[in-house]
């Protein structure tokens, strides 16, 4: 089964159209007779000139997947009330840590499932297509798996001294 993957080139995608927008003076100059979707299309290869601009575009993501994503900010609040709890628990270093870091693992997946998720529209469009449907499913199974797995490392990690103090015997 083979995917129709054309894109049109009149119409902007609703996702890009900020970038459908630019104009000539938006764009850095070049000498020649390029055209401004030709300019596009080379500059956007480009790497980021320095390190602040990577961490800039990097910033820029989370942001984005903030501000658009559900999940994403579900995933932040979680985290950030596991991480108070341990914090108000006197939870050791080394548990803090694992916490954290499983914490963290659920926000990477959440912002790789984001861009794959990007990708695919991008790639198949408003048609659907099952390959399409299998990664984007198999992506939110990778971050509920690892959701469950930091739920359950936080339960074992801040459960007993919140059941010590909920519960004194």
């Amino acid at each position: 089964m083979k995917a129709d993957f054309k894109m049109s080139q009149s119409s902007p995608s609703p996702l890009f159209s900020s970038a459908a927008t630019l104009t000539q003076s938006h764009l850095p100059q070049y000498s020649g007779e390029e055209s401004v979707s030709e300019i596009r299309k080379n500059t956007a290869w480009h790497i980021a000139p320095n390190l602040f601009s990577s961490f800039k575009y990097a910033w820029a993501g989370v942001c984005y997947a903030f501000m658009t994503q559900r999940n994403f900010r579900i995933h932040t609040a979680m985290t950030a009330i596991a991480l108070s709890i341990g914090l108000v628990l006197h939870i050791n270093t080394l548990g803090m840590a694992i916490v954290a870091l499983t914490c963290a693992l659920v926000m990477v997946l959440e912002l790789l499932n984001t861009a794959l998720e990007s990708v695919v529209d991008l790639t198949v469009g408003q048609s659907y297509h099952e390959l399409a449907k299998i990664a984007k499913d198999c992506a939110a199974g990778a971050v509920m798996i690892s959701a469950l797995a930091a739920l359950l490392v936080a339960g074992f990690i801040i459960a007993p001294p919140l059941v010590a103090i909920v519960f004194p015997f």
